[in-house]
């Protein structure tokens, strides 16, 4: 099995926020955890390590509460890249195998690609092979310098580069795959002889070459998944990215989504054939959503959300935490919180399923069974059970469980005043 180390130890000083870095959150899921989502669902790893520095508590807590694969490892004082690494040698003293390294604030990469950078270092039957990749304007980025043979001979960064290795279009894409046994030696003769004073994880590039190792660099086919995320600019292209991405696919699975520009939805969403999505709906979170659905335009779905096929839900309307059935609609102005919703139910414009206790802070949930009808304007307060075939009037408030086929209303006599106006205004 493979191994992961995951640099998550920055400050992230750009993004002007209390909040860690790799804790920022692109849909519902934080940055650290689209990397090891990323890591895992490549099958090929079954540990991963976290290097956490800078208010280690907090990341600490999220890998322990996500995560029963992942440890972190302190990093005290950051002494640079290649010094995060080290801290893992001591874990990884007796193991046999490749590790790869990454950085926690690239959410952007996938697992498909991540396997075929294993694979392609080992059909090379490399011990060192670094991720590369090709673009037009290279500034910033160090630059992939390779032997004739095409073998990696070094990873200069811009500023000490030639003019000759400026033009260079292949850099660094700062994932790594290493046979452990052959390189963990490396981290305890790292110099710092730099700019910096700090310990470079590319140096182990060079200690590679003058050890005989192999040492490779693999091209990556799609720039867009070593994005990396250092301020709130970056952030917010990145949700961009990754949203173009899943909607291409949805749409390719055939998914109509009628306004891609218009349109957010989480890539942790499951959407069935033929349904459409409406401009203007935003998804988030982990969501199953049938066939034949309708969503939007303005929907908000805000999570553990279940449509089955031929459900509706229509202009400005919040679903989150609840199970719907099919063939029920739910077409206007309505909030639909911790519910479970029957087949061929009509839920009227204006309905609120009132789930939040704020006094004891507890959340309840309605319950609207089969062939249920709920009028405009109505709030159902949970808990509480609209039984099968039941009807609440517009206007009601229900408080208490309604039985099959019966009719709840609660809204006060209509009374008429004859004349009224006429007399306000002295006719």
């Amino acid at each position: 099995m493979v191994k992961s180390v995951i640099l998550a130890a920055g400050k992230g000083t750009r993004m002007k926020s209390e909040t860690p870095k790799v804790l920022h959150e692109i849909y519902s899921k934080t940055l650290l955890g689209y990397v090891i989502d990323a890591v895992n669902d490549t099958g090929l790893a079954d540990e991963n390590y976290v290097i956490v520095g800078h208010q280690a508590e907090r990341v600490e807590e999220f890998v322990k509460e996500n995560y029963n694969n992942a440890k972190t490892v302190l990093q005290s004082p950051q002494l640079g890249t290649g010094h995060a690494v080290s801290m893992v040698c001591p874990y990884l003293e007796n193991f046999d195998g490749e590790v790869i390294i990454l950085c926690g604030d690239t959410p952007l990469i996938t697992s498909d690609t991540l396997k075929t950078f294993i694979e392609a270092h080992r059909e090379m039957k490399s011990d060192i092979t670094v991720m590369s990749a090709v673009f037009d304007n290279p500034t910033n980025y160090g630059r992939i310098i390779r032997n004739s043979d095409g073998s990696l001979n070094s990873i200069v960064e811009e500023k000490d580069a030639t003019q000759e290795q400026k033009a260079v279009k292949e850099i660094n894409a700062g994932i790594y795959c290493l046979n452990w046994q052959k390189i963990k030696n490396a981290f305890s003769q790292l110099k710092t002889n730099n700019a910096q004073g700090e310990y470079y994880l590319t140096d182990i590039i060079e200690w590679g070459n003058k050890n005989g190792l192999s040492v490779n660099a693999h091209i990556l086919e799609r720039n867009e998944e070593i994005y990396g995320i250092n301020s709130k600019l970056n952030l917010a292209e990145a949700t961009k990215m990754l949203t173009k991405r899943t909607l291409d696919k949805f749409m390719t699975d055939g998914i109509t989504i009628i306004d891609p520009d218009s349109t957010w939805i989480d890539p942790q969403t499951e959407i069935g054939k033929d349904t459409i999505i409406y401009p203007s709906t935003y998804i988030e979170g982990v969501n199953k959503i049938g066939a034949n659905c309708k969503i939007g335009p303005f929907a908000h779905l805000r999570g553990g959300v279940t449509l089955e096929d031929d459900v509706k839900i229509g202009n400005y309307v919040e679903v989150k935490k609840a199970h719907i059935k099919s063939h029920t609609n739910a077409c206007h102005l309505t909030y639909i919180g911790d519910s479970e919703i029957g087949s061929n139910v009509n839920i009227g414009a204006g309905t609120i399923t009132a789930n939040y206790d704020p006094l004891s802070k507890v959340k309840s949930k309605t319950i609207i069974e089969d062939n249920a009808k709920i009028g405009s304007n109505s709030v159902l307060v949970a808990p509480v059970t609209i039984e099968e075939g039941a009807n609440v009037g517009a206007l009601s408030v229900i408080t208490k469980n309604i039985s099959k086929w019966s009719l709840a209303i609660t809204r006060a006599p209509l009374k008429i005043f004859e004349g009224w106006v006429s007399k306000k205004l002295g006719k």
